[in-house]
């Protein structure tokens, strides 16, 4: 009998591994995604489910109690619309000051272009936690501090975006554009007319990374706003959860629903976006 050949020996080792890693990936997975389901199961048990010992993960008696209980405590609606109006507006100044700059550092020939591109990457490096204080000393000065402008402004245009759109539009053909303005096109007319329609996914990645990271902002709205009437969603639960007349199980049920409405918007915007996302993840850094 001949032995085995090196071929036949990698194949089964290969048809070995792929579902050991298939087991790991999927272990990984699940120990990622339980504090979600244990987030969206707990939005619709009841109070007995929610202090049942041991912990109970699937409800007995699906209930809606604890959203028609936030509602009616919360004004969420108003709190809703404050995250939304916020992140929408963030997300398009975002969109539109990252890929304008992006598009000058890419394509566009200007004295200081290597310092300015110098100065967004030395701003990735700097702690977002560490720009509060002088974010706060500025709004304060401006008399932005309370308003949605003081929630905006701070973060119409990120390192991070410029650095995106820049790398993106560099795997734009110089030729391309050099066509465009022999046939007597504006730089107004390329940017918009020809580069932009090109880096759709590079805009669908920024989109989901700003409209994530605005949506999901705790320490700058709760530092900047002190009208109630101005919270966003994190900050009116976080309120909530530290207030001491709710009940504990009641109350715990109410701040998983409230949870669940934070994260579907993301979680539609993300299914929305998907595909131009990853296209960007994976082609943002070429050239």
């Amino acid at each position: 009998m001949s032995a085995p050949t090196l071929s036949s020996r990698t194949g089964s080792g290969g048809r070995i591994k792929r579902p050991l890693m298939y087991v790991i990936a999927s272990a990984g997975l699940l120990a990622m995604a339980s504090p979600f389901l244990w987030m969206a199961l707990s939005a619709f048990k009841t109070k007995r489910d929610l202090t049942a010992s041991p912990p109970v993960w699937i409800p007995s008696e699906w209930t809606l109690a604890n959203f028609r209980d936030l509602l009616d405590q919360l004004d969420m609606v108003r709190y809703f619309m404050n995250s939304a109006f916020v992140a929408i507006l963030v997300t398009v100044c975002n969109l539109l000051f990252c890929s304008m700059l992006g598009y000058a550092l890419a394509k566009l020939d200007f004295f200081g272009k290597n310092k300015i591109f110098g100065l967004v990457l030395a701003a990735l490096m700097v702690p977002g936690n560490l720009m509060i204080l002088p974010l706060y000393v500025l709004m304060t000065k401006m008399n932005l501090i309370d308003s949605y402008a003081g929630l905006v402004l701070p973060f119409a245009a990120g390192a991070f975006g410029v650095f995106l759109m820049r790398q993106f539009m560099q795997s734009i053909p110089d030729e391309l554009l050099e066509a465009a303005r022999m046939d007597g096109a504006g730089e107004w007319y390329i940017f918009w007319r020809i580069v932009m329609p090109l880096v759709k996914p590079a805009l669908a990645t920024l989109t989901i990374f700003t409209f994530l990271g605005s949506w999901n902002n705790f320490i700058w709205p709760l530092i900047a706003t002190n009208d109630p009437g101005k919270y966003t969603l994190p900050v009116a639960l976080a309120t909530f959860a530290n207030d001491p007349n709710r009940t504990v199980g009641g109350g715990n049920g109410m701040l998983m629903a409230g949870s669940l409405l934070v994260v579907l918007p993301v979680l539609v915007v993300f299914a929305l976006l998907q595909r131009h996302f990853t296209q960007g993840i994976a082609t943002a850094g070429m050239k």
